[in-house]
C-alpha cells in the first residue's frame, strides 16, 4: 500500500499539525504535500520528505500567505497524487480538494470545514483590518472559494472527523457522513502534582474567537491570580485590559505547560473549539477544567468529574461558576485516568486500522468493477 500524506500548509505548530506527526510517524515513508513548508516551525518534520507547491517559491508566502488565498486551490489540484493507492489528508482549508486517480482511496482527516467560508464568514469579515477595497473583493471571493470547498468534498471517498461537532458540519455543509475520531494527544507528557498553587490557568493562541477577554473581565473583578499562557494578535490588547494580579507568560515550553497544568486550580476554556486539546492536556495533569457549555469540550469533560461548564458565553455567567467552584472537590487522579483515552497510541492504532479496512473494501469494490459481464 503506497499511500501519500496531505496538508495544508507547514508554517505553525498547532492541533491539526500533530494529527499530521502522528500520520508522519505511523508511515515515515510517505512524503508529505502541502502548500508551502517554513522549514523548524514545526518539530517533528525534519526528516520527512516535504513536497510543495509553487505557491512555496513566492518570497512572502510564509508570513503573508492569505493573499495567496486565490490560487491555493489551483496549487493543491497541482499536487500529483497519481502513483499512490491510498491518500490521507489533513484538512482545515484546501487539502482535501487534491485530485486522485479513480484507483486511488482518499480519506480525509477533517479538522473542520473551512472556519471562514462557513461558520465564521461574518466575524471573520468584521474581525479584519484591511482598506475598502479589500473588503469589497473579499466577499466576492469567498464566495467563490465556498463553491469550490465544497466541490472539493465530493472528491474525498472518507471523511474523519475529529469531534461529533464537527461530524456535524461534516453533514450541514458537505453532506456527506464520516466517521469520529479524536485527535491525538500527548498524555504522557503530562503528570499529576502534590500540591495545587493559588491560580487558574488557561491559554493557547491569543484570537478573538477563544475570547480571553471574558478572563480578563472576570479576574480583574475577583482580584484572583490567573496565568495565561500563549501569544498572538489579542496580547496587547488583553494585557492593557488586565490588572496586576493577571500574568501573560508568552510561549512555554512543553514542559513549562505540564507545570503550569499540574499546580493550577483549574483550567479555563471560555472559547468554543471543535474539539479542544488543551481542555484534555489539563485533564491529564489532573487539572478540572472550567469550561463554555458549547463545542467539542462538551465531548471530553465530564460534568463534576473532570469539570464544570459555565451555560452563557458572558463574564457574568464565568463569574458566577467560579464563585461556586471548590478545588478541594476533585479527584485529580481520576481526572489524569480518564484523560489517557485521547493518548496519542490509541489514535494511532485506530487511524492505522481504518485505513487498512477502508483500503481492502475500496481493492473489493475495484475488483468487483472489472469483472467481465
Amino acid at each position: 500500500m503506497n499511500i501519500a500524506l496531505v496538508h495544508d500548509y507547514l508554517v505553525q505548530d498547532g492541533g491539526a499539525e500533530r494529527v499530521l506527526k502522528a500520520f508522519h510517524e505511523i508511515w515515515p515513508e510517505a512524503p508529505i504535500f502541502v502548500l508551502f513548508h517554513k522549514e523548524g516551525s514545526v518539530e517533528g518534520f525534519d526528516k520527512a520528505h516535504v513536497k510543495t507547491s509553487f505557491i512555496h517559491t513566492v518570497p512572502f508566502a510564509k508570513t503573508k500567505y492569505r493573499w495567496l488565498l486565490p490560487v491555493m486551490p489551483l496549487a493543491t489540484e497541482q499536487h500529483n497524487l497519481t502513483d499512490f493507492d491510498v491518500v490521507l489528508s489533513s484538512a482545515s482549508s484546501f487539502a482535501k480538494g487534491v485530485l486522485t486517480h479513480p484507483e486511488t482511496l482518499h480519506v480525509s482527516y477533517c479538522h473542520t470545514p473551512t472556519r471562514y467560508l462557513w461558520t465564521d464568514t461574518h466575524s471573520y469579515m468584521n474581525d479584519l483590518r484591511c482598506n475598502r477595497i479589500v473588503k469589497y473583493i473579499l466577499p466576492k471571493l469567498i464566495h467563490k472559494l465556498r463553491l469550490w470547498d465544497k466541490a472539493s468534498a465530493d472528491r474525498v471517498d472518507h471523511f474523519i472527523a475529529n469531534s461529533n461537532t464537527v461530524q456535524k458540519r461534516i453533514q450541514k455543509f458537505y453532506r456527506k457522513n464520516s466517521s469520529i475520531l479524536y485527535p491525538p494527544v500527548d498524555t504522557h507528557n503530562f503528570f499529576v502534582s502534590e500540591n495545587v498553587d493559588n491560580y487558574f490557568v488557561s491559554g493557547g493562541r491569543l484570537v478573538p474567537y477563544k475570547r480571553f477577554d471574558l478572563l480578563v473581565q472576570v479576574f480583574n473583578r475577583l482580584g484572583w491570580p490567573l496565568k495565561i499562557f500563549g501569544s498572538g494578535p489579542e496580547l496587547e490588547k488583553l494585557q492593557s485590559m488586565a490588572r496586576p494580579n493577571i500574568t501573560f507568560l508568552g510561549r512555554v515550553s512543553d514542559k513549562e505547560k505540564a507545570q503550569l497544568y499540574s499546580k493550577a486550580k483549574a483550567f479555563l476554556h471560555p472559547q468554543i473549539e471543535d474539539l479542544g486539546i488543551t481542555p484534555i492536556e489539563a485533564m491529564a495533569s489532573g487539572c478540572p477544567v472550567i469550561a463554555f457549555n458549547k463545542g467539542g469540550v462538551t465531548e471530553t469533560v465530564i460534568p463534576g468529574k473532570t469539570g464544570v461548564f459555565f451555560s452563557e458565553q458572558t463574564w457574568e455567567s464565568l463569574l458566577e461558576t467560579l464563585l461556586q467552584f471548590n478545588v478541594e472537590e476533585w479527584n485529580r487522579e481520576y481526572i489524569h485516568n480518564y484523560a489517557q483515552k485521547f493518548g496519542a497510541h490509541h489514535f494511532k492504532k485506530r487511524i492505522r486500522l481504518f485505513i487498512e479496512e477502508k483500503y481492502e473494501d475500496f481493492q473489493r469494490d475495484l475488483h468487483q468493477c472489472r469483472m467481465p459481464l
